[in-house]
Formats: structure tokens, C-alpha cells, sequence
């Protein structure tokens, strides 16, 4: 009797030892998986590494999965591993299982532009049952302007203008405007900061090429150039409005005019259009998409066409005139009556060299003559 006693007594500590252990296995297996931990949000460089830690608790007899998500194009999620096991098959993704954590750490090597997105961890509860927790990597990428910035602009004078600079990358670029030669901007200064460029009144001074500049510290930046191109009326200048010639000499007549677009020109006389024949030659020289030189020469002058010859010039914004005055002298002007002999023959030139000399001897015997009395 005394021994079973003492036989029962000292086995009650090993029976509540067990019980103790069939108890805490059952309440483990009936607690809710969790988990306790999960890297936060990672920003690479194109071509490195990255680890994504997911750490979870009482999820032995449960699926455990990387998914990838790409909320951007809105495409079904790309289930990445299961367990201790990759289901891709893509030499830059490795995994591996911590027993002691219960960590599943996933990684990518040789980052690309497009493993940028959210990397969830899921613990798979039931059919339509589970948890989850996200990281989201962030790959550095150099700007891109996008599509929908503005290319070319071409606007009639007082329109407002409104340039447009988007682009895209990480971390997201930084737009300025700048004008070629860093001309001064519309806006005042040389550097304006800011996706959208604004003139309310555009003018003619205005044109030219703009620069949308797109910087986020990765590479060297993107760049655009933008062609603005403003409309406008003529504009007639006149370098010389009065200009003598003696008889039988050639006279060339000039304008200048700015005008985009390029206008038609017309010379007149007594309002009669003039050609090129005979009498007149008429040229247009095109320094630039919105300024023109235009010149009629009169060639072997004779009475009848000394006066007013008008320029004109006009497109579908307006017409502008001038008026070039031309009138008779004694003395023939050099050149283009001196010229090399485009006009006349050599008699004629000899003759014309030989006037201009007696004219200059007549003038300075005449003021010597003065000068001593």
C-alpha cells in the first residue's frame, strides 16, 4: 500500500506536466495566424538589391505567399512564392525561410525599372479568408517627359499661351523653363519653376524656343525643346526714305519687313505694280522665317521715274506700307552707279568715273577760289 502511494505521488507531476503540454498544443493550434513583422518601403537603384522580410506567427499548417502588385496598370497580382518554394522562374528572385523567426525573406537582385510596385505577404486562412501586409519598392528612374507635354506652338500676337511640361520618374523631377541663349522669359528672369508656363499676351518678341527641363538628381535630366511661333502683322522699315541718282544711273530702293507668316510683297508706282523687265529688278532675300529684305532696282533712270515707289507687304494678319522717295541729282552716286559693270558697258562706266572727277576737281578749285578772296 505504502509503495503505490508513494508510486501515485510521484507520478501526479509528470501526468500534469503532459496535460500542461496537451493543453498549450491544442491552444496553439487553435490560434489565429498573424504577422508580426514586415519590411518597410525600399527605394533602389536600378541594377541593385533588395530584401523583403515577412515575418509570421502560428502559420504552420497554413500557405504563406509573396504576391506582386501593380496598381498602376491594374493587372492581376503575380503570386512570387509559396512557402519556402519560388513558383517564378527568374534567376534574379531567391528565397529563403527563417525557422528560428519564422521569417520569409524574399530578394531581388539586378533591379529593373519594372519590379517597381507593392510586394504583399499573404497567409491563406480559407477559401475566401486571409491576411496580408505590403512593402512597396521604389526603383530610382531618370526623368521622361511625357506625351502629353506640349511639342509646338503657333499663336497669332495678344493670344494667351500656355506651355505645358510633365514627366515622369523617381523621385519625381523637378520641371523649369528656360529660353534659348537664356533669353529672358515672359514671365521675368531666365529660370521659371513650374509644369505650366503662362503668357497672357504673347507678343513677337516672345517667339523663339523654349526649354522644358525635367532633373531628380538621377542621370542627367531630360530635356525638351519648344518651338513658339507668333503670328503677326507686317512691320516696314526704311533704311534710306530719300535717295537722288543722276540720269541714265542705276538706284537700288530698299525695305525691310517682319512679318510671320511670310507675306507677299509688292513694289508700285503711281499705283501701278511693277515687274522685272527693262526698267526694274526686283529681289526678295529671306534673313529669317519672319524677316525679308526686299530691293527694286531702277536700272538707266530716266525722268519719268523719279518719285514715290511704294513697299507694301501683307499677310493674314494685315498689310503695312512705306514709301521710298526717289529724285533726280547732279552728281551721280556710287554705288551702284560706280558699280563693277553688272549694269551698262564700260563706255557708260568710264563716263561715270569721269563725271565724279570733274565734279570733285569743280567743287575744290571753287573752294579754294573763296578761301582767297
Amino acid at each position: 500500500m505504502l509503495r503505490t502511494f508513494i508510486n501515485m505521488k510521484m507520478t501526479r507531476p509528470t501526468v500534469l506536466f503532459v496535460c500542461v503540454l496537451a493543453f498549450l498544443r491544442q491552444v496553439s493550434s487553435q490560434r489565429t495566424p498573424t504577422i508580426s513583422y514586415i519590411s518597410q518601403e525600399q527605394i533602389k537603384d536600378i541594377g541593385g538589391t533588395v530584401e523583403l522580410d515577412c515575418s509570421v506567427q502560428y502559420a504552420q499548417d497554413y500557405p504563406v505567399l509573396w504576391m506582386k502588385i501593380d496598381r498602376t496598370r491594374m493587372v492581376d497580382p503575380l503570386p512570387i512564392s509559396t512557402g519556402s518554394s519560388l513558383i517564378i522562374r527568374d534567376s534574379r528572385f531567391s528565397l529563403r525561410y527563417d525557422t528560428a523567426s519564422s521569417t520569409y525573406t524574399l530578394q531581388v537582385k539586378d533591379i529593373q525599372e519594372t519590379d517597381a510596385g507593392y510586394y504583399q505577404c499573404q497567409v491563406i486562412l480559407a477559401l475566401n479568408n486571409k491576411i496580408s501586409a505590403e512593402v512597396e519598392l521604389q526603383v530610382r528612374r531618370p526623368p521622361i517627359i511625357s506625351d502629353n507635354s506640349t511639342r509646338s506652338l503657333v499663336v497669332s500676337e495678344g493670344q494667351s499661351v500656355r506651355l505645358e511640361c510633365y514627366a515622369g520618374g523617381y523621385p519625381p523631377p523637378r520641371v523649369s523653363w528656360r529660353r534659348e541663349n537664356n533669353a529672358i522669359l515672359p514671365t521675368g528672369g531666365s529660370i521659371y519653376r513650374g509644369n505650366i508656363l503662362k503668357i497672357p499676351s504673347v507678343s513677337k518678341k516672345d517667339r523663339g524656343t523654349y526649354y522644358c527641363v525635367a532633373e531628380n538628381g538621377v542621370g542627367r535630366g531630360a530635356r525638351r525643346n519648344i518651338a513658339v511661333e507668333v503670328e503677326f502683322s507686317p512691320i516696314i522699315t526704311v533704311p534710306r526714305p530719300r535717295l537722288g541718282q543722276a540720269l541714265q544711273y542705276d538706284m537700288d530702293l530698299e525695305c525691310h519687313v517682319e512679318a510671320y507668316p511670310p507675306p507677299a510683297i509688292v513694289w508700285r508706282k503711281d499705283g501701278v505694280q511693277l515687274s522685272n523687265n527693262q526698267h526694274y529688278s526686283i529681289s526678295h532675300f529671306a534673313t529669317a522665317d519672319e524677316f525679308t529684305d526686299t530691293t527694286i532696282r531702277v536700272i538707266t533712270i530716266e525722268k519719268r521715274q523719279y518719285g514715290r515707289y511704294v513697299c507694301s507687304a501683307a499677310n493674314k494678319l494685315g498689310t503695312a506700307v512705306a514709301e521710298v522717295e526717289l529724285f533726280e541729282s547732279i552728281i551721280p552716286v556710287c554705288p551702284p552707279a560706280c558699280g563693277t559693270g553688272s549694269y551698262g558697258d564700260a563706255a557708260q562706266i568710264t563716263t561715270s568715273m569721269a563725271l565724279v572727277l570733274i565734279s570733285a576737281l569743280i567743287i575744290f578749285l571753287h573752294r579754294n577760289f573763296n578761301s582767297k578772296r
